[in-house]
């Protein structure tokens, strides 16, 4: 049983979950255990997805850490959330592109919203801004972004979503109904390169 967010990173570590240097320390600077129920504490750094009410989950720590490895934030970068859920991505991405970025979060539950705003204020992060909204179509302000990450399943391609990447851009989401894998789009020469990663489970994301 792991007992602490130092022990979880250096499990990610060796698992081969966590690589890079400004991933790595983001999740050492986001405590897993601030965006888990008071209910399931117990369990805050088990590698596993858990439930957060309204039918949602905080993913599962070491596909949380593929999906920012394939993502590849970098300081100062404009990066779209779909479906912030605990607010737990929403924090990491915010620890690596800095003040000098922009995190724009959106999650359609109300509720979900309020909970993850209360787990967010135990940190300072000016450069969040939390949006309540249906963002299956994406958010146009600002108008594009450096990276997007989808936070549940989508069972078509979000086009109007990939259409708001910069040249150059990556997006990474769950695409699937019963067997789902993950996807990676990056945006060069204004086409689209695409690859997928098979293997994993989300709550499906909902217009």
């Amino acid at each position: 049983m792991i007992s602490s967010n130092d022990g979880l990173v250096k499990y990610l570590q060796t698992s081969g979950a966590l690589k890079t240097d400004r991933i790595i320390k983001s999740f050492k600077a986001v405590d897993r255990s601030d965006f888990v129920p008071n209910s399931l504490q117990s369990a805050a750094f088990a590698d596993q997805a858990l439930p957060i009410g309204w039918g949602q989950t905080i993913s599962q720590p070491a596909t949380v850490a593929f999906m920012l490895e394939l993502l590849q934030p970098n300081l100062g970068d404009k990066v779209l959330e779909i479906g912030f859920g605990s607010g737990y991505v929403a924090a990491l991405l915010s620890q690596i592109v800095g003040k000098t970025g922009l995190v724009v979060a959106v999650e359609r539950i109300a509720e979900l919203g309020q909970q993850a705003y209360k787990n967010l204020t135990k940190y300072n992060f000016p450069q969040l801004r939390l949006v309540i909204a249906n963002a299956s179509k994406g958010i146009k302000q600002p108008a594009a972004y450096d990276k997007i990450i989808i936070s549940a399943a989508a069972s078509k391609m979000p086009a109007e979503v990939i259409s708001q990447l910069t040249e150059g851009g990556k997006m990474v989401f769950p695409y699937g109904q019963d067997l789902q894998e993950i996807i990676l789009l990056e945006k060069v020469d204004n086409k689209i390169i695409k690859q997928s990663y098979p293997g994993f489970v989300f709550v499906p994301l909902v217009d």
